[in-house]
C-alpha cells in the first residue's frame, strides 16, 4: 500500500467506496471468521483501489514528521527523565529508613 496516497486520496472517497462495496457483497457466511474474512477483502481491496500499492518496504530513512521542533521536545523529555531517575535513586535510600 502506498501510504504517502494517505495524504492526496480523501477518506470520504475511501469511506464511500467502503460503503458501496459492502452493499454489493453477498453475506452468505454465518461463520464470523469467514464474515471478518470477507470484511478485510472488502477494505483491503478497496484501500488498493484508492490508494495504489507499492512495490516493496520504504526506502526512505527518514520521516516526514521529524523535524527539529519535534527532535528539541525528544532532547528535553530525556534531560527531564534523566533528572527525575537521579531523583528517585537518590530517594531510595530515604524510603527505607
Amino acid at each position: 500500500m502506498q501510504w504517502r496516497s494517505l495524504e492526496d486520496k480523501t477518506y470520504e472517497e475511501y469511506q464511500s467506496m467502503v460503503k458501496d462495496n459492502v452493499e454489493k457483497a453477498e453475506w452468505k457466511y454465518f461463520d464470523v471468521n469467514e464474515h471478518w474474512q470477507q470484511t478485510k477483502n472488502i477494505m483491503m481491496d478497496t484501500a488498493q483501489v484508492t490508494c495504489g500499492s507499492s512495490k516493496g518496504p520504504c526506502r526512505d530513512k527518514e520521516t516526514r514528521w521529524w523535524n527539529e521542533e519535534v527532535a528539541e521536545a525528544v532532547r528535553e523529555k530525556k534531560k527531564k527523565y534523566g533528572n527525575w531517575k537521579k531523583t528517585e535513586r537518590g530517594m531510595e535510600g530515604v524510603q527505607g529508613e
